[in-house]
């Protein structure tokens, strides 16, 4: 953390977000770092319940609805791998997780277990800030107009407003990264898309060739939606970014037509 500079960091009204207030859970053992944290992120419009045990954090989560969790790695009670994974079994709520720094495998095994993004300690108050806000865009962003709330491609069928996915008329169920990158994919169904422009609308954040966190994203949402026609459905494509691989025979639905229920 930086010290004085970021305690005093949007300390006046015309600095402070304008957003309604909304819960997050903080689940770390650091009392100090959750107080300040509780602080800071308050003059935004955010109300922080801190919880300082993996056992006891994992409870809160499942009882309560919150906007957002973060959950550091190393806790008491529970570690936070194994709260992600509880959690991730019975909760679609998005999760920052908060590891060491220098702990890619931290990072990588968080990602695989389902965490909607991560921050190496100790970071700066506004880089959260940036990914909470982040996060809470992409999970509570509106439905578009009604005939684009349904797509449709190939035993794929994504629904915006009900923000349901099914697979072959299977119901399966992603988190709202997976959900995002899906979306993403299918208005641009058999091309290729970006890295950059799929780290943007699906992270909130330009590409970073260091970072794993898109490569793990596309790898879970890869597992989930299976084969189809023999070949995976998400594709990656070494030095460009992601396809959704379609049957070019049958054809699909073009990115953002109107289809009525």
């Amino acid at each position: 953390m930086n010290g004085p500079a970021d305690r005093a960091m949007g300390a006046s009204a015309g600095q402070r977000a304008n957003v309604t207030v909304e819960e997050i859970l903080l689940i770390d053992d650091d009392v100090e770092l959750c107080a300040m944290l509780t602080e800071y992120l308050g003059r935004y419009g955010f109300r922080v319940r801190a919880v300082h045990r993996g056992d006891t954090g994992l409870k809160a989560a499942l009882e309560k609805r919150c906007a957002l969790v973060l959950l550091d790695v190393m806790l008491p009670g529970l570690d936070g791998f194994e709260v992600l994974k509880r959690i991730r079994a019975e909760s679609p709520v998005s999760v920052l997780l908060l590891t060491a720094r220098g702990e890619d495998v931290d990072r990588i095994v968080g990602l695989e277990i389902g965490a909607d993004d991560y921050l190496s300690k100790p970071f700066n108050p506004r880089e959260l800030l940036a990914r909470v806000r982040a996060i809470l865009r992409r999970s509570q962003s509106p439905a578009p107009a009604h005939d684009q709330n349904l797509l449709r491609v190939e035993g794929l069928e994504l629904n915006r407003a009900a923000r349901t996915v099914l697979n072959e008329g299977r119901k399966i169920d992603l988190t709202d990264v997976e959900f995002a990158l899906l979306e993403a994919l299918m208005r641009a169904p058999g091309k290729v898309v970006a890295r950059e422009e799929i780290s943007v609308a699906v992270l909130g954040r330009k590409f970073h060739p260091f970072d794993r966190s898109l490569d793990m994203h596309v790898s879970r949402l890869r597992r989930k939606l299976g084969e189809h026609g023999g070949e995976e459905r998400v594709k990656t494509i070494r030095g460009l970014g992601y396809q959704l691989a379609i049957n070019q025979e049958l054809g699909a639905t073009a990115p953002g037509a109107a289809i009525k229920d």
